[in-house]
């Protein structure tokens, strides 16, 4: 252990996390109020490809949404629970394919018209922000593009005598 708490000083990340948080509350409170329940902002990507590709493995359906197997394999029992999909048994023992349930299928309009009003929002946003949000993402991936995450976190690390 050392002299002082490093987690009592502010986490640099605590505000973006905080942000997208509420982003997010406020995307589902726009479900909420169109009568839509059940229903989080995460389960609109899944449901709108599942919509325009038919069913998918959860490997499959994460390779094609950019999203590690276990956030999928979550989020689709998420929205197994909520009565949005179904989950057969795929080509051999060890995979699921994943279908839209008619509730699932129903919600895919408005979450269609939802992403795409999302999108403009955030364009919106980007132009009255001095700093784009998606400008500043892409630099920041950019620059971890040049020196990695890891490379930054082991250039600072300084590890305690064993």
């Amino acid at each position: 252990m050392t002299s002082s708490d490093p987690t009592a000083v502010p986490d640099p990340w605590h505000s973006l996390h905080e942000l997208l948080a509420a982003m997010d509350a406020e995307i589902e409170r726009v479900y909420v109020e169109r009568g839509i329940e059940g229903v989080r902002p995460r389960f609109a990507y899944p449901l709108i490809r599942l919509a325009h590709t038919g069913p998918l493995t959860i490997r499959e359906l994460a390779k094609s949404l950019c999203r590690s197997h276990s956030a999928i394999s979550q989020t689709v029992a998420a929205m197994r629970k909520e009565g949005l999909v179904t989950s057969e048994p795929g080509p051999d023992a060890r995979t699921r394919r994943i279908d839209l349930t008619e509730r699932g299928r129903s919600l895919v309009p408005f979450l269609e018209a939802e992403w795409r009003a999302t999108h403009d929002t955030v364009a919106e946003l980007d132009s009255v922000i001095p700093y784009a949000m998606t400008t500043v993402v892409e630099e920041v991936r950019r620059a971890l593009g040049h020196r990695s995450m890891r490379q930054r976190i082991l250039d600072h690390l300084v590890e305690p005598p064993r």
